[in-house]
């Protein structure tokens, strides 16, 4: 079930259960947001992306993003931490930093498939939720 408190500028979803559940907290720092993407049966950070959002190389009048990204030694998140900062950041117009860190205990390339399916199905909701929170400023 979704919680916002807006006054502090804070929400959580989550999508799946048991060891695929994947849950997003995202704190909004003025305009901007950072998100921690957990999931699985050991939470932690594996990787961090940070996007910003510039007018598409192909068409300036479509909003883009640029990602840099950091992985812990080891760890495989920083493709799914950069996809996720770019799809936000360019749909929301914005500034995002993504935390991601997932984990199931002896994952099969299934688990491996029903996470990433989730994390997708999650930032999908995110999207439309974020969009629904007014703008700083705003009057609506």
């Amino acid at each position: 079930m979704p919680r916002t408190d807006t006054a502090v500028g804070r929400l959580h979803e989550s999508f799946g259960s048991g060891r695929h559940r994947v849950e997003a907290s995202v704190l909004i720092c003025g305009d901007d947001l950072v998100v921690a993407l957990q999931g699985g049966t050991r939470h932690h950070i594996g990787a961090t992306a940070m996007a910003v959002p510039r007018p598409s190389l192909t068409d300036p009048s479509v909003v883009s993003s640029s990602a840099s990204v950091l992985c812990v030694v080891g760890h495989k998140e920083d493709e799914l931490a950069r996809g996720v900062a770019l799809r936000l950041s360019a749909a929301l117009e914005c500034t995002v930093t993504v935390v991601a860190g997932l984990h199931v205990d002896d994952a099969a390339a299934s688990d491996i498939k029903i996470m990433l399916k989730n994390c997708h199905r999650l930032i999908e909701h995110l999207k439309i939720r974020l969009r629904d929170i007014p703008a700083k400023g705003s009057t609506a």
